[in-house]
């Protein structure tokens, strides 16, 4: 389950704009991720630039970072984002039917047949 320090890093990270494009396109990527190389060159920053952006994603827990040859590749942490949109959903919306058009209480898995 995750803190509220470990939410409030996150949502922080996430509150500026290339860092939420770089997430959206790790996010669409998929478990293949990509390299800081092709993100800086699909969003138009500077290799520095997206080198500050993905290591503030990646203290913040949203991305990861694996070494494949020589190249670093990155990819979304996607249990983490799970995690946070839970901590939204459950933890501060307190499964409030108006915020969550159904309630926050997880879905019962499916009744074997």
């Amino acid at each position: 389950m995750l803190g509220e320090s470990q939410a409030i890093a996150a949502f922080g990270s996430l509150a500026q704009e290339t860092r939420l494009r770089v997430l959206r396109l790790l996010v669409q990527a998929g478990a293949e991720g990509l390299s800081a190389g092709s993100l800086a060159e699909r969003l138009e920053v500077s290799p520095s630039n997206i080198s500050f952006h993905l290591s503030h994603l990646e203290r913040a827990g949203l991305i990861q970072a694996r070494r494949q040859a020589r190249s670093i590749i990155y990819s979304a942490a996607y249990d983490a984002l799970r995690d946070l949109v839970r901590f939204l959903m459950e933890d501060c919306c307190a499964g409030d039917p108006r915020v969550t058009g159904r309630g926050c209480a997880p879905a019962e898995p499916p009744k074997p047949a």
